[in-house]
């Protein structure tokens, strides 16, 4: 689906979310690609704003109120009647605090492991590549998992497509924090990295050599701090369903970052 899928008729909307779609391209458009395998009928909202979630956290919630209401009116004029994330924050802000915020509020979300799942039961003949009982860790996102109770369909996805899955000491409700979230990763990074290296820690004392997360925040987080594979969950499902999957170096693109950073450090000390 191109940016001007949105003039193609249909009432399901894919929304990536603000670090999927500014950072982690390669992975939205693994979703995207995903999607369109499945012949899943979506359209995008190119200039949609972000979902307030770190505005809410931050407690500013009078101004993720008016993101609500700016993204309802948008919603609405797109004849958007569900919408489908990839994002665990998203999902969760969608879900649960805009229906608290917005009593008209009346849009089904979906995280995208939900149609992924019913797809691939009903069409296991899809799965191009199987992982040969290849062991790996999932790791529960927070949103997605305490916030949300969703545990098991990712595990199960995990399982179609041919991975071994082995549990960390810390799973399902009991998981540990990947450390990137609730605005951590800004004001504390040194705590923030500690809590992502912990987590990495556990997996390698399970056995694991690879963990598979669903929440972009978590891959960011974990992939910036792991000395083992870290693979968002877009890469592992669509390499299975025989698409060439891209996958974001994130400290590559945080290496780009710091050396903007400095740059903007040294015009500022000039001017």
């Amino acid at each position: 689906m191109g940016i001007l899928s949105i003039f193609k008729k249909g009432n399901t909307v894919y929304y990536p979310g603000c670090l999927s779609k500014f950072v982690l391209k390669a992975e939205t458009e693994n979703y995207r690609r995903i999607l369109d395998k499945m012949s899943f009928d979506y359209i995008t909202i190119p200039d949609i704003s972000c979902c307030g979630s770190p505005v809410i956290n931050a407690g500013y919630e009078s101004d993720a109120r008016k993101l609500a209401l700016k993204n309802l009116d948008l919603f609405k004029q797109c004849s958007v009647r569900k919408i489908v994330t990839n994002c665990p924050a998203c999902f969760k802000m969608f879900s649960q605090d805009y229906k608290s915020m917005l009593p008209e509020w009346n849009i089904e979300v979906e995280h995208i492991v939900i149609p992924i799942l019913s797809f691939l039961e009903k069409n296991p003949q899809k799965i191009k590549k199987h992982y040969e009982q290849e062991e790996v860790v999932y790791h529960d996102p927070c949103h997605l998992g305490r916030h949300s109770g969703i545990y098991e369909q990712p595990r199960e996805i995990l399982r179609k497509i041919g991975y071994n899955l082995i549990e960390m000491k810390h799973n399902r409700e009991k998981s540990l924090c990947c450390g990137g979230g609730a605005g951590l990763k800004s004001n504390n990074p040194e705590l923030s990295n500690s809590i992502a290296k912990q987590l990495v820690n556990e997996a390698k004392s399970a056995g694991a050599k690879k963990i598979i997360t669903t929440c972009p925040l978590c891959f960011s987080s974990l992939a910036e701090n792991s000395d083992i594979e870290i693979i968002e969950f877009s890469y592992a499902v669509a390499e299975a369903l025989g698409i060439h999957p891209e996958k974001t170096d994130i400290k590559k693109v945080l290496n780009e970052k710091t050396e903007e950073n400095k740059e903007e450090n040294k015009t500022q000390a000039c001017s």
